[in-house]
């Protein structure tokens, strides 16, 4: 374990600042731990895994106050559910070559990294909402559950923004839906990763890195982080995982 630790510090301190940020916002961190994994020599297949259990490590926490705090609207939360979960299980199922799922992580990367450089969090009046819609909710969840499970996010990331923009609701119970759909899809895929013949896991660093989110959730739940600007620190991250994308890309393509 202390080899382990030696070897990979970087990555459980990058997990553990990645966990507090994402939690004080309702996400679960996927497409960043995605880019630090992308640095290691680890496995494609052990990178998906070790990110999916991660999402549901630090939004369980966050689902259970966005819940105690009454944020959550079902009614519009289960059409794009129904359609994700499934959807993400079959991408998580999928057999995709190493250089697809680097092609498929890199242009996934630069879209979460222009998603959390933009500010979607101004308020609309409660009338402005647009009225449920079966079929739009069901393709953004269907779309964005295959995308989830095929490289390993939970989704929220690219979720949040298009709520935002079709001005699905207020805020808050954006970020509880963004909570809730990273967690059933993060299970959804990772279920199908271990259905896919060709799973594979790293324990004893999944179960480091699985703690050290844990940690760094709980208290990104409660305090936030308040040391620097949220939007800063969520600018700076977008900058670092447009560069990571950059890279992957300019590789495998």
């Amino acid at each position: 374990m202390i080899e382990l630790i030696n070897t990979y510090w970087w990555i459980i301190l990058g997990f553990f600042a990645i966990a507090l940020l994402y939690s004080s916002v309702g996400f679960g961190g996927g497409s960043s731990y995605l880019a630090l994994l992308a640095l290691t020599p680890l496995l494609f297949t052990e990178i998906r895994s070790i990110s999916l259990l991660s999402n549901i490590v630090v939004v369980t926490g966050g689902i259970y106050i966005f819940a105690r705090s009454g944020h959550f609207n079902w009614k519009k939360m289960i059409p794009l559910v129904i359609f994700s979960v499934p959807m993400a299980f079959l991408g998580g199922y999928l057999k995709i070559s190493q250089s697809l799922f680097f092609i498929l992580l890199g242009i996934s990367l630069f879209i979460a990294s222009l998603s959390m450089f933009m500010n979607f969090k101004s308020e609309i009046d409660s009338d402005q909402f647009y009225r449920k819609n079966l079929l739009r909710d069901g393709f953004f969840g269907g779309s964005i559950g295959l995308l989830s499970g095929m490289v390993g996010i939970g989704g929220g990331i690219f979720l949040a923004p298009l709520l935002h923009l079709t001005k699905w609701d207020s805020s808050k119970k954006i970020a509880a839906t963004a909570s809730f759909f990273i967690l059933v899809n993060s299970i959804s895929g990772l279920l199908g990763q271990i259905t896919n013949p060709e799973f594979s896991i790293n324990y004893e660093l999944t179960f480091l890195l699985l703690i050290t989110v844990f940690i760094g959730g709980q208290i990104g739940s409660r305090i936030g982080a308040q040391l620097l600007s949220q939007l800063f620190l969520k600018r700076a991250t977008a900058v670092l995982i447009a560069y990571i994308a950059y890279t992957i890309l300019k590789k495998y393509f």
